[in-house]
């Protein structure tokens, strides 16, 4: 069962303030995240049945950090269109 505190971050980009226009808001999550946990965790929470949803796996990129190999964390990107009359208040810029 998906849970809300599985939701990282919503993006605030060049790209995705242009995407809210248009009712798409860009979600990060952790990679066990599924599409129906997602879509449940909008219904519970915010009251919104999204319209449609695109994932997205974005792997960690290998690194160093202060001399030392490392690996960032894998994420995975949600791409959620909302109904147009729907807003979320706590989303607003």
């Amino acid at each position: 069962m998906a849970d809300i505190t599985d939701i990282k971050a919503i993006l605030y980009t060049e790209k995705t303030l242009g995407l809210q226009e248009d009712g798409v808001i860009v979600v990060q999550t952790s990679p066990k995240m599924t599409k129906n946990g997602l879509r449940e965790v909008f219904r519970e929470f915010f009251g919104i049945s999204p319209l449609k949803i695109n994932s997205m796996r974005v792997n960690g990129k290998v690194k160093r950090f202060k001399g030392m190999p490392g690996k960032r964390a894998d994420v995975k990107k949600f791409y959620v269109k909302l109904p147009e009359d729907a807003k979320i208040e706590s989303l607003a810029v």
